[in-house]
């Protein structure tokens, strides 16, 4: 079997390839990133056959054929985050990249496409339910990112009903994790403040958090496992995959060794808010509406359709992210290189 993986080099990405080496050894696997590894390494061994593509380019539908060729399956994890300023880029990349992802592995053969949406791509729940893949997702408005995830929903809604497809498999993790993307998440959420995260965590006294602040979140190698078993089985249909329990104001404040402080969610959204247009740091204040608004997700279907369970918890994945950010820790991809 021949699988084709888009933004193979990033955070879910490095993941997948590390556990499609150890689940699947025989298969073949094609990397598409638009920095693809200069060198092998332990995060890419010599069995990858690597094309650099970049999605956000116009003429970009003849690359993606050549990379797709002979895959049964393609994944496709590419998506753009930052920069959180220049909203026509991230459309680019994640709204007209993917519609030519899913066109090529059309026209490609692939009998299988698994796409990335999130949990960020559900409809607002201010109270909090659990919720299982039939929620509605039409997105938090004022948020670019779940306004896109959304979108791409949509995408494929049409994609399916407009006649004879490919089995599709929508991903709709929480708030991925793992240490290997400690540099690159302190660079897009907190940009030239990331250095700063190892003193913040070994002096910080309080945190101050509101109520509301509860999400899932899920470690990249788990969320890699689940992929693993869809492709395996040919599965179809969305998947949630996060860990047991979510992570709420207790948990954020234990893994920063901090004493939390309830404060008002107004307060602290427009503090964000103010110093992301002041250009502080990177993060609007869309993100926390995210964290506010969506619901928690039930993992019964992954759990009984494809024999899923995640192995880390929650607070264990949070604790070791928030340390790899403090050190800077990195994997060797362009995209995931520890902090220098």
């Amino acid at each position: 079997m021949r699988v084709a993986v888009t933004g193979a080099t990033g955070n879910v990405g490095s993941a997948l390839l590390r556990a499609l080496r150890s689940a699947q050894p025989d298969w073949e696997v094609g990397g598409i990133a638009r920095r693809p590894p200069e060198a092998p390494s332990a995060a890419t061994a010599t069995d990858i056959s690597w094309s650099s593509v970049d999605i956000a380019e116009p003429g970009s539908a003849d690359a993606l054929g050549a990379a797709f060729a002979g895959a049964d399956a393609v994944v496709h994890l590419a998506w753009a985050i930052q920069p959180n300023r220049d909203q026509a880029y991230l459309a680019q990349v994640n709204l007209d990249g993917t519609r030519r992802v899913i066109d090529a592995a059309r026209a490609a053969g692939a009998a299988h496409l698994v796409v990335a949406s999130s949990i960020g791509a559900y409809s607002p729940a201010p109270a909090k339910p659990v919720v299982d893949e039939s929620w509605p997702t039409t997105g938090i408005r004022s948020s670019h990112y779940s306004r896109h995830k959304a979108a791409v929903e949509r995408m494929l809604d049409a994609y399916e009903g407009a006649g004879p497809v490919p089995v599709v498999a929508r991903l709709r993790p929480g708030l991925v994790l793992q240490p290997g993307a400690g540099s690159e998440i302190g660079r897009y959420f907190l940009g030239r403040l990331a250095p700063l995260a190892r003193a913040a965590r070994a002096a910080l006294p309080v945190l101050p958090l509101p109520d509301g602040v509860v999400a899932n979140v899920v470690h990249a190698d788990d969320l890699a496992d689940a992929i693993v078993r869809i492709l395996q089985r040919r599965a179809g249909g969305a998947f949630n995959i996060a860990a047991d329990e979510p992570i709420d104001p207790g948990t954020i404040a234990r893994s920063l060794r901090a004493r939390r402080v309830p404060v008002p969610f107004p307060l602290l959204r427009a503090g964000t808010e103010l110093s992301w247009r002041a250009h502080l740091q990177p993060t609007d204040g869309g993100w926390l509406d995210m964290a506010r608004y969506v619901p928690l997700m039930s993992t019964a279907r992954a759990k009984a359709e494809l024999g899923w369970a995640p192995r880390h918890t929650a607070e264990e994945t949070l604790t070791s992210l928030i340390d790899a950010l403090a050190d800077g820790t990195g994997w060797t991809t362009p995209v995931l290189a520890p902090r220098r």
